[in-house]
């Protein structure tokens, strides 16, 4: 089997896939169209992020098993086209972790004593020491929002420095947190205490925008930004406001909504320092990544096992297609959990009826996982290793198997408790292909749980979903399908529509102003 390699990469994943018996061709900065002209040869093709792996890229490649991505970060691949062709899409999680913690701590560091702007001014010919008058870390605190192996590594390093460590994360638990000295708090306590703040979490449309105007002015005065994780987590514009009115003091970026950013006045901010994108950019850590997807790949061509996959129809390739349908379900139910449960998740139990249901358990339960996972944490996620984040993370996950039941032959049911709450999804798969929700605690009905979902609790009384559906038709929002369950007549309903397209932030609060209307969420699965 041959493999192409179109990215710039150490010499140690050649001689790796070349030891297992591959043909190995290194084309990096390849154009394009050649890789489409050639790429129907190959078994696998190794990237970087410079190689774009485009659908029409993968429609072209008839004998591709593997796209392997020497990095976190797929967004330069197409998932879903590769999923279609029953490609296996697989990056390398924990590679760059001890080098984006690394460079976290030396961007908080830099920031604290000015060094960046200190030293342009020296080459400068000047001697301004005054003006580069800097703070101490030693006794600050520190917020840490996004608590997974790289948020971990940046805590046990400030806490060498004696800084106080909080810290937020929805699905660490409580105890666990303690274990490694930082205290659990909510973001509003984050926000309200910090010297610094460090963001480590995925960008999502949870936590795109998470330090905007609001929440920038409900921190301290003088408090100092650090962005290492994704752009787009700090707005930007806002960013800029509170380092000109002087509420923020000052903030470190690695990374931008536009990438090369192209006149960003925060690069021209005295109180700014910034670099290139650098977080992983490490020898050792290009190394490690280099080997890991090597020994990847390898291992899934010659049949070994599968790690890494984060195309979830992909990596299930060779299991029953009669278990798909729940296992898509898994992952649906455990996506909406991640986006609207409340508090930190401490356990999961996972229910099945059902003999296929019975035998890969094992496998739900990491769809489900995966599911709550992709949206919460800020890591690189799969089926492999949701069960053991899960138990990094203090999650008591556990199983149960029914044998019957009145409503439904086969059925898949989640309980979980958070520090908020308890509650129970159930779903199940009608005919052979047709995911349907069907329980919400004790609201019953039947919803394909696909695409952007609008979920509400309301007073049952007449005239509440004409109220819901004006504010929508208002807006332009068309409703493609809609279900409502009630607990008792005049009581409470839950109802939950799917709608056409996303439903804007002001959309959401003119619904949540509704008399009677409660508990709004918004889901996109």
């Amino acid at each position: 089997m041959k493999i192409l390699i179109t990215d710039p990469i150490e010499q140690s994943c050649v001689d790796i896939l070349t030891r297992e018996g591959f043909t190995v061709d290194t084309k990096p900065g390849l154009p394009p169209d050649e890789i489409k002209a050639c790429i129907a040869q190959y078994a696998a093709l190794v990237v970087r992020s410079g190689t774009q792996v485009t659908a029409d890229i993968i429609a072209a490649a008839d004998s591709m098993q593997v796209i392997g991505r020497a990095g976190a970060g797929v967004d330069n691949i197409d998932c879903e086209a590769a999923s279609r062709r029953g490609i296996i899409v697989m990056n390398t999680p924990g590679g760059n972790t001890i080098s984006t913690a690394e460079h976290t701590v030396s961007m908080l560091l830099s920031l604290s004593r000015n060094i960046p702007q200190a030293y342009a001014s020296l080459v400068a010919g000047k001697w301004e020491r005054k003006k580069f008058m800097g703070t101490e870390v030693f006794g600050k605190t520190l917020g840490v929002v996004g608590l997974g192996k790289i948020g971990r590594e940046v805590a046990a390093r400030c806490r060498a420095f004696g800084m106080t460590i909080i810290g937020f994360d929805p699905v660490l638990a409580a105890d666990v947190a303690s274990k490694i000295d930082v205290e659990l708090v909510s973001l509003a306590e984050i926000y309200r205490r910090s010297d610094f703040i460090t963001v480590h979490t995925p960008m999502t449309e949870e936590t795109k925008g998470l330090l905007n105007d609001t929440t920038l002015a409900l921190c301290k005065k003088g408090v100092r930004i650090i962005n290492c994780a994704r752009g787009g987590i700090v707005d930007e514009g806002a960013l800029l406001r509170a380092l000109e009115s002087g509420h923020v003091a000052g903030a470190a970026l690695d990374v931008f909504v536009v990438e090369p950013p192209k006149d960003n006045p925060l690069l021209k901010h005295p109180k700014v320092i910034a670099t290139p994108h650098l977080g992983a950019s490490t020898e050792e850590a290009q190394e490690k990544v280099a080997i890991q997807i090597a020994n990847q790949i390898a291992d899934a061509l010659h049949n070994r096992g599968i790690a890494g996959a984060v195309n979830a129809v992909a990596l299930q390739a060779g299991q029953p297609q009669e278990i798909l349908p729940f296992l898509s379900l898994a992952e649906k139910i455990g996506k909406l959990i991640g986006q609207t449960m409340k508090g930190a998740l401490k356990e999961i139990t996972v229910e099945v009826r059902g003999e296929i249901l019975h035998k890969y358990i094992e496998l739900l339960k990491a769809g489900v996982l995966h599911g709550i996972f992709s949206k919460t944490i800020g890591e690189p996620v799969n089926y492999v290793n949701s069960p053991f984040i899960a138990g990094e993370m203090g999650i008591r996950v556990s199983e149960k198997k029914e044998y019957d039941g009145a409503d439904y032959l086969q059925l898949l049911s989640v309980d979980y408790s958070t520090t908020a709450e308890k509650k129970t999804l159930s779903g199940t798969v009608f005919g052979t292909t047709n995911p349907r929700l069907v329980r919400i605690d004790n609201y019953f009905f039947e919803v394909n749980p696909e695409g952007v979902m609008l979920l509400y609790t309301n007073i049952d009384r007449p005239g509440m979903l004409a109220s819901v559906g004006g504010v929508l038709a208002a807006a332009n929002i068309n409703i493609a399908g809609l279900s409502l369950g009630r607990s008792g007549v005049g009581e409470k309903a839950l109802t939950i529509m799917s709608v056409d397209n996303e439903i804007p932030a002001g959309v959401i609060k003119q619904i949540e102003s509704i008399d009677g209307i409660l508990d709004v969420k918004v889901v996109s699965l």
